[in-house]
């Protein structure tokens, strides 16, 4: 079994919901050991949307990465994401963050993700559920990363939710 973090992020429809619903279809293939709260942040990139809701999971599986991303992508899929503009709006997203103590470099799939240092959205969840975890990479925790964002993007605790 290997120790997973992954993002989650969605602003179309109805964002809560389609977080929920995610962590529920994760749920049904790998141990959830921690979901995050729910953080409502700004857009980053394409700016004329809505507010995204983030969050950050930990899970343990047995899959490889390639297992996992293809699951994540049907999860997508089946709620209705599309992938029109970069950065733009979407029903859900789930990324895998980090992978172990591994660094992953194939077609489609890096990891550590190769922008979550510099995002707060990805980093507070994290540092809400694994404040201690070092990246991989980058031999800094995830407290560390984040204490170097602040004030970066708006950022506001929206739920503490019940997984």
């Amino acid at each position: 079994m290997v120790d997973v973090y992954l993002g989650l992020g969605a602003n179309t429809g109805a964002p809560r919901e389609n977080l929920r619903e995610a962590v529920r279809r994760l749920g049904e293939v790998c141990e959830l050991v921690a979901v995050s709260s729910l953080w409502a942040t700004e857009p980053v990139g394409f700016l004329e949307q809505d507010w995204f809701l983030n969050a950050a999971a930990h899970v343990r599986t047995a899959w490889t990465a390639r297992r996992l991303l293809d699951f994540l992508q049907e999860i997508e899929r089946g709620m209705g994401r599309e992938r029109i503009v970069r950065n733009g709006p979407r029903t859900i997203d789930v990324d895998i963050l980090l992978w172990g103590g591994a660094s992953i470099d194939e077609p489609g799939l890096t990891v550590p993700h190769p922008r979550m240092a510099d995002r707060l959205f990805v980093m507070e969840p994290l540092w809400e559920i694994a404040p201690e975890l070092v990246v991989p990479g980058l031999g800094r925790s995830v407290a560390e990363l984040r204490a170097g964002l602040a004030g970066s993007m708006r950022i506001e605790l929206a739920a503490r939710m019940p997984w």
